[in-house]
């Protein structure tokens, strides 16, 4: 069997599974974010922390709990990370410096796990579980949160309440992610991913000599991970770490668990809104973006193009042998099209119109299925201003879902849009301006370029892949991706909220002949249409002076 065709057939096993997936997993989440009844451990959290489990909130209160949340995560985990020395189970690794830890845990509250360190050398076993795979938990339940917030803007007339953010986080938390990483931690566990507490591991070196280096609870970790968020893993090569990612089926298991809930959530929006048809459509974008990706990028590496390339006949460098072209590919456009992040090969070696795809895909958004949580809600809001579009171009007042498009909810959308390019590029420009920064980058020219554009843009879309080939572990870099993340985290929420509550407030208007059917092929293509222009296009000067540069001249 040919490494093309046994890669198509890993793609239609995925699309297989995801689809018998689609509607039962999607239902479910709805019936979680609906459902009037509390669980016994649930109605304990709610006494302990001091929350009314049937009290909706304001817009502004659900947002002011977000943020809350978010700030004493951060200073929490900050905490937990400079203090580790003097804590159980630190394996006596060397205290993390400042501009490093403040990195890190706003890395892991912002959903990105950006790592500038390895994890078996800088974080102790409590440090990793009290403090990492919490925060892998938690940061993907709020993004599921906050887009129930903005479904419910939809569902909901005039009233201000878009539910409550303490009983979103907890549900989410407890009936969701937690079954599910129980689950398949146990199915990766049987299928090779170690899972030791005390144990250590024997691992070869490149150089061949045996060293001993300390083990952890992969198999969990690596299902939290993949689940909700990303980073560079416990042993800091992530998902080409043999002992992460040990067989081809792993491999597969793990773009299934990537792909999983953020392509199950437009059941959920379907249902809550009371149209399936609307959910089809949504999910018919995400697909549609997904399948040109990974068949754009498995194209782009299986050419290899320059003299190195053709003459070894594959791009095969910093990709594992055990999974070749099709399925480093695969998992690169599904990992680069979430706010996944996790890698299973190294970006930084693939071609240059490759590697520029995996930052394409990142610009966009991470839509297509997108993050979890955030990669619907960022749909939705492409959604009504496309919908916004058309009005114009007919001459109405634009109405999605029966709610009116008026200025206020343009000015919200439109905000979203624009924040997450001014954070790359901006982020970008002040690097390559600053000679220190630049003596970074271990490339120069077109390539060199790239590693940056690629580390904001991976910062600022709460990503955590990187091109590597670049050092980030500086106080410059540190801060300033800190920041990237943490505003590219947290702006977009603010005006996601926002519109949530201008929406809920409405009064629902009937459809007329004249109303643009949001369910059918017309409003596929307009939206798809406006992803590539509204979005893609805003990065097209920057891609042209990296990656398009560079496979043009080679």
């Amino acid at each position: 069997m040919g490494s093309t065709l046994a890669g198509w057939i890993q793609v239609l096993a995925l699309v297989g599974a995801l689809a018998l997936c689609y509607r039962p997993l999607g239902d479910y989440i709805a019936k979680l974010l609906t459902s009037a009844k509390h669980l016994r451990v649930e109605r304990g959290i709610y006494k302990v922390i001091g929350v009314d489990g049937d009290a909706d909130q304001r817009w502004p209160a659900y947002l002011r709990s977000v943020l809350a949340f978010s700030a004493v995560s951060v200073l929490f985990l900050y905490g937990l990370i400079r203090l580790q020395g003097y804590l159980l189970l630190n394996l006596g690794v060397p205290q993390m410096e400042g501009h490093q830890a403040w990195n890190t845990a706003i890395s892991f509250v912002a959903n990105t796990n950006w790592q500038s360190y390895g994890g078996e050398s800088a974080m102790g076993h409590l440090v990793q579980m009290a403090g990492l795979a919490v925060q892998n938990f938690v940061s993907a339940a709020v993004g599921i949160a906050v887009v129930a917030a903005l479904i419910r803007g939809f569902t909901r007339n005039r009233t201000d309440r878009v539910g409550n953010f303490w009983v979103d986080l907890t549900r989410i938390s407890l009936r969701l992610l937690l079954p599910i990483s129980v689950v398949f931690a146990l199915v990766l566990a049987a299928n090779g991913v170690i899972q030791n507490f005390h144990g250590f591991h024997e691992v070869t070196t490149l150089a061949g000599e045996v060293q001993k280096i300390p083990g952890g609870p992969v198999a969990s970790q690596e299902v939290i991970k993949l689940l909700g968020t990303n980073g560079g893993g416990f042993f800091n090569a992530n998902s080409a770490h043999p002992f992460e990612n040990p067989t081809g089926f792993t491999n597969l298991v793990e773009i299934f668990l990537i792909l999983l809930i953020p392509f199950a959530l437009p059941r959920t929006f379907g249902r809550m809104v009371g149209d399936n048809r609307q959910g089809y459509a949504i999910v018919a974008v995400m697909g549609l973006f997904w399948v040109a990706s990974v068949a754009l990028l498995t194209f782009a590496e299986s050419q290899h193009q320059g003299s190195a390339l053709q003459a070894a006949g594959a791009a095969m460098e910093g990709k594992e042998q055990r999974f070749g072209i099709a399925a480093s590919s695969l998992f690169a456009a599904s990992t680069t099209l979430t706010s996944t992040g996790a890698v299973n090969s190294f970006h930084d070696s693939y071609t240059p119109f490759g590697g520029g795809l995996t930052v394409f895909n990142m610009m966009l958004g991470e839509i297509a299925p997108g993050g979890v949580g955030s990669g619907l809600y960022g749909m939705l809001v492409l959604a009504v201003v496309a919908v916004f579009v058309a009005g114009l171009m007919v001459g109405r007042t634009p109405e999605y879902l029966g709610k009116k498009l008026g200025g206020r909810e343009m000015k919200f959308a439109s905000l979203y849009i624009l924040t997450t390019p001014t954070i790359v590029l901006v982020g970008t420009g002040v690097a390559m301006a600053l000679p220190g920064e630049r003596a970074g980058m271990l490339n120069s020219g077109a390539h060199g370029f790239s590693e940056v554009l690629y580390a904001f843009t991976s910062a600022a879309n709460n990503n955590g892949s990187a091109f590597g080939g670049i050092t980030v572990n500086t106080d410059w870099y540190d801060t300033a991706l800190g920041l990237a993340m943490i505003f590219g985290r947290l702006l977009p929420i603010v005006f996601v909220l926002a519109l949530a509550g201008s929406l809920a407030q409405q009064q629902p208007v009937p459809a007329t002949p004249g109303t643009l059917p949001t369910h059918k092929p017309l409003f596929v293509g307009l939206l798809s249409g406006v992803i590539l222009i509204v979005v893609g296009l805003t990065y097209f000067p920057a891609l042209a002076l990296g990656p398009i540069a560079e496979g043009l001249s080679s």
